[in-house]
């Protein structure tokens, strides 16, 4: 926390110190009844922060998601609230969630999910360079031993992992091109091999 936090949140517990003071003060003939009003806030306002805190959660367990139709090679992503696209893949057994980016030309992994695919990005040449649309970021060219999605698996694929921050991996065109049809409708993005 800078200085600026720590002056903000002495400011704020001062006055609320001197709020629960003059509460106190104001009503000390009912004390019983408004300590138990004030108990009752205090919960609603900590469940309230609760809620925000654990919205993501809350909003991923509630949302519908990906479904795969094996038999048919067939894929309904359903169309997250921010407007993207999101897909469940297994990299080298690990699951990890990408954002669909048809903007994207590859597979751009994150520091972390490569972690979690066996992929040590402490140990990789960051010779490439990918543009986005923050500018040009320093990538890493790895093969992924194997990319499933149910029963599709594609082994050997190519993919990159970002030396900088970014919040999501990215499913890019490479990926996608291997599906015959692509196409968005309804709310859902469909996916055919």
């Amino acid at each position: 926390m800078s200085n600026l936090d720590y002056g903000s949140l002495i400011y704020l517990v001062l006055l609320g110190g001197v709020l629960v003071f003059w509460f106190f003060v104001q009503n000390r003939q009912n004390l019983t009844r408004k300590v138990q009003q004030l108990a009752a806030w205090g919960f609603i306002f900590l469940g309230t922060i609760a809620a925000v805190g654990l919205w993501d959660d809350i909003r991923q367990t509630a949302l519908p998601a990906q479904m795969v139709f094996e038999s048919e090679g067939r894929i309904e992503l359903p169309r997250a609230p921010d407007g993207h696209y999101y897909m469940m893949l297994e990299i080298n057994g690990a699951p990890i969630r990408f954002m669909v980016d048809t903007g994207a030309s590859g597979m751009v992994l994150t520091r972390q999910d490569a972690e979690k695919a066996g992929i040590d990005p402490s140990k990789l040449p960051y010779f490439s360079q990918a543009m986005t649309a923050n500018g040009p970021v320093q990538t890493a060219p790895v093969r992924l031993r194997e990319v499933r999605l149910g029963d599709i698996t594609d082994t050997g694929f190519q993919a990159y992992v970002n030396s900088g921050e970014m919040q999501q991996s990215l499913l890019g065109m490479s990926y996608l091109q291997r599906f015959e049809r692509l196409e968005i409708t309804r709310g859902q993005m469909v996916l055919v091999r």
